[in-house]
């Protein structure tokens, strides 16, 4: 007889992940939102049911592939005051960059919590995306 997990409300972790997203959702006003998320993620993705620990290596890998884009936009940044770039170059950039960012930690964010709603694991936690496992 095998033992199936049951991808209910009440899986062990459930909430945590639930405050996560939100955290990384409040990240947009802050930067201190994403850092504590992460943190607690990482703390409690090994205490959690598989599927909810799906969502928080997804939410780990939001934060960490956030916090290398936003430093490798920093120095392209600084690189644009070195080559002596227009300051219109340096604001259309961060502009640009920063939109984007926005529009990808939204939509991570949404498709995550439409599948914890639905009691459902992230197929694919690695992903750079939002975590669709491709066919």
């Amino acid at each position: 007889m095998t033992v199936t997990e049951s991808y209910t409300k009440d899986a062990t972790g459930r909430g945590w992940a639930v405050v996560v997203y939100g955290l990384l959702l409040a990240s947009i006003m802050a930067v201190i939102p994403a850092l504590i998320g992460a943190m607690i993620a990482h703390s409690q993705h090994r205490r959690s049911a598989s599927w909810v620990a799906t969502h928080l290596r997804f939410q780990i890998r939001t934060f960490w592939l956030g916090a290398a884009a936003c430093a490798l936009a920093l120095l392209a940044w600084q690189l644009l005051g070195y080559l002596a770039a227009p300051a219109m170059a340096a604001w259309v950039f961060g502009y640009l960059f920063f939109t984007a960012l926005l529009i990808w930690l939204v939509g991570r964010c949404a498709f995550g919590i439409y599948r914890l709603t639905e009691n459902r694991p992230i197929d694919n936690p690695r992903s750079r995306g939002f975590g669709f496992r491709r066919r």
